[in-house]
């Protein structure tokens, strides 16, 4: 199985500090925001890699990722993406690159405590349809909030609901099957003019094949406002720091 790390898009709501350069390569404790997801990939299996970048900065994602080596990593792909004009036009881009294959996405804008190795292994045996990864959040309405079934079926998703059904959201990681290309080339843009992640999801869930997983640990996103941004770097340095103890203490 093949990822995909989305880091296109302009960071609107984290400026100013997006006008120096992207979102995705502020930094959120010792490293770049973009660190975190390709840690979570190469932790979880998955060590081909694409990185969709746009904007500005593009440039300094090669310069400081490379070829990928501080990941262990043999080489690192990138492709760009001209105009902002939405995460699953982002991911269309990244047709080529798979060649068929399934895929994991993540927003380079989300942070997660563990990998998600046992979803990716059962998508690698039974690669049909699409997963969506599930966490509790305090403030459900800015997030897509999750109706599930049985069996962890998806029933509906309702994006950014002014009264949330409950405080269980979508976050920015997806598992895909091939079909995915043929879904995203019938999107219409939608009134922002854009091709939209929620659109394609309603896709799967009309055929019955978008299941959820519970994300294990933390889950964070780092670029949904300066507030969250400084409290997500707070979060992440406490617990870098709880994880030092435990391993001096292991160590003593």
């Amino acid at each position: 199985m093949k990822g995909i790390i989305l880091a296109g898009g302009l960071g609107t709501r984290l400026r100013p500090l997006t006008k120096v350069t992207n979102k995705c390569l502020l930094p959120i404790h010792d490293r770049p925001l973009v660190y975190y997801p390709i840690e979570t990939f190469v932790k979880s299996g998955i060590k081909d890699i694409l990185l969709v970048c746009g904007g500005n900065a593009a440039g300094e994602f090669l310069r400081i990722l490379g070829n990928g080596e501080d990941f262990g990593l043999k080489h690192l792909h990138y492709t760009y993406q001209q105009e902002p004009k939405g995460i699953a036009d982002a991911l269309a881009l990244a047709e080529e690159f798979l060649d068929g294959e399934p895929m994991a996405v993540i927003l380079a804008d989300n942070i997660l405590e563990n990998p998600i190795k046992d979803a990716v292994d059962e998508f690698k045996n039974d690669p049909v349809g699409a997963r969506i990864f599930l966490t509790e959040v305090k403030y459900p309405q800015w997030y897509g909030v999750v109706t599930l079934g049985e069996n962890n079926s998806v029933l509906e998703i309702e994006e950014k609901p002014k009264n949330p059904k409950s405080n269980c959201a979508a976050a920015g990681v997806y598992l895909y099957d091939s079909s995915v290309w043929g879904k995203i080339a019938s999107l219409t843009p939608s009134a922002r003019g854009e091709l939209e992640i929620t659109d394609l999801n309603n896709m799967f869930i009309k055929e019955g094949t978008l299941k959820a997983h519970k994300i294990d640990g933390f889950w964070y996103d780092a670029g949904e406002s300066l507030d969250e941004y400084a409290e997500v770097c707070h979060k992440v340095y406490e617990w870098h720091q709880h994880q030092k103890i435990i391993s001096d203490w292991n160590g003593s």
